[in-house]
């Protein structure tokens, strides 16, 4: 069978099994019916984040060889975060070819596996936006904004937030 069309059933599969058993903070389907390998997929901001809320959505490209190469993910709604390039693509560790990493910051085992799924995937999304990995930004401005709401955050729970910091 080739790479393609075992790709093809193993995303028809993953369909079918979000469809059937939908999971919280998220929903996925397929942008065409006859394309099952773009998805459209719409993330609900975590709780207690800057995004608390908000509806994010994003595209999936996966390649003639899934689940042995991943999928891009870019959001087409505005993003603003550390880990998302200005043109919405998603730069986290399990996104990133198998394999170790030609810069030696991630492990293999922090990077692309067969055994990740499209929810997997979404949920480390879900993740990511609720902890920005500052130390890798893909988007600086957005990493300094983050890194300067995080400090604010923590002054103002030590001191209470009777006080403007600003």
């Amino acid at each position: 069978m080739a790479a393609a069309s075992q790709a093809s059933l193993l995303l028809q599969k993953q369909l079918r099994d979000l469809m059937k058993n939908p999971v919280d903070g998220f929903s996925a389907g397929l942008v065409d019916d006859s394309n099952v390998f773009e998805w459209s997929v719409t993330i609900i901001g975590p709780p207690d984040t800057l995004y608390d809320g908000g509806y994010f959505n994003a595209i999936m490209s996966f390649p003639s060889n899934y689940p042995n190469s991943p999928p891009t993910v870019r959001f087409t709604s505005e993003m603003w975060h550390p880990n998302v390039y200005p043109d919405g693509r998603v730069c986290i560790s399990i996104l990133h070819p198998p394999g170790d990493d030609p810069n030696g910051y991630e492990l293999a085992s922090e990077r692309w596996m067969p055994v990740h799924t499209v929810e997997s995937i979404v949920l480390s999304i879900i993740s990511m936006l609720s902890s920005p990995n500052d130390e890798s930004p893909a988007n600086v401005e957005a990493a300094k904004s983050s890194w300067q709401y995080k400090y604010h955050n923590h002054v103002d729970k030590f001191w209470g937030k009777g006080e403007e910091l600003h």
